[in-house]
């Protein structure tokens, strides 16, 4: 199933999307070229934590405007959580599956949704890349979640970019700057809530700059699995139904400027598109 939110003229609303996905690409809608033909949304009655039903016609996805999929309450980032990505940061990764993750906090004000355009900070940063990776959107409150019960607490999942300014990750000892900047994180372009595993466990996850590819992995690869990561973080703090997980990327990071289009797609899921535009 496949819950979108999105505007067409009345507000914002939750919708459910049907339909065969076209092929993956590029396009401004930020879906990837074709996706959306074929597609439609009908519009939820309520929001997507709770039993809801479907209301109204179904209308062609390409005549509404899909915006963030949640408005998480935080975006909780994990750090070199692929083995590739660390030694590519030059990240000592001996025993990494053993040590406990690396954990960040996004703001929300960072999130935007398909087709909206990343702000390149000039001045502020000037090197400012690119983070493919698959995200977890969380189902309900839920807080010291065993692993066995991880699942459980899980709506679905999304394609997310982690924008990172890393002039200001090597600069700074904390990386709430380097990560935090308005439309830092991009997610979308829906949850998917059955990606073919309830843990998302082998989905590949790519990224694109311009239409030629940069990263390239495959949630497998992941030092610390989706159900680790959601008991790891539930030991410390509340999780809000919408509150988003971004699990970490693939090798092949780097270096994105104003002009260009990035694209993360996940097997199963989707392909999220966004430009870069310079700051005004």
């Amino acid at each position: 199933m496949r819950i979108a939110r999105y505007t067409a003229g009345d507000g914002a609303a939750f919708g459910l999307v049907e339909g065969e996905l076209g092929p993956t690409g590029t396009s401004r809608d930020g879906l990837g070229a074709g996706a959306a033909e074929g597609l439609t949304v009908r519009r939820i009655d309520g929001h997507p934590f709770a039993p809801f039903q479907v209301v109204g016609d179904p209308q062609p996805l390409s005549d509404v405007r899909l915006i963030s999929p949640v408005l998480p309450s935080k975006v909780i980032g994990i750090g070199r959580n692929y083995a590739d990505h660390a030694k590519e940061m030059g990240a000592l990764i001996a025993g990494a599956e053993d040590d406990p993750p690396i954990t960040f906090l996004k703001p929300s004000t960072s999130v935007i949704g398909p087709g909206e355009a990343i702000q390149y900070p000039g001045g502020v940063s000037e090197e400012v890349h690119y983070e493919g990776e698959l995200a977890v959107v969380i189902g309900r409150l839920c807080r010291e979640v065993p692993v066995e019960r991880a699942a459980d607490v899980i709506l679905g999942y999304t394609c997310a970019n982690d924008v990172t300014a890393r002039d200001l990750q090597r600069a700074e000892a904390q990386w709430g700057r380097a990560k935090g900047f308005d439309t830092f994180c991009p997610l979308g372009p829906w949850i998917e809530t059955d990606p073919g595993s309830s843990l998302a466990t082998d989905l590949a996850v790519t990224t694109t700059v311009n239409g030629e590819l940069r990263q390239a992995g495959r949630t497998s690869q992941l030092l610390h699995p989706v159900s680790k990561l959601i008991a790891f973080i539930t030991q410390a703090m509340t999780l809000l139904p919408g509150d988003v997980i971004l699990t970490g990327t693939p090798a092949g990071v780097g270096p994105l400027q104003p002009g260009d289009e990035v694209s993360v797609t996940i097997e199963n899921i989707g392909t999220l598109t966004n430009r870069v535009v310079a700051r005004g």
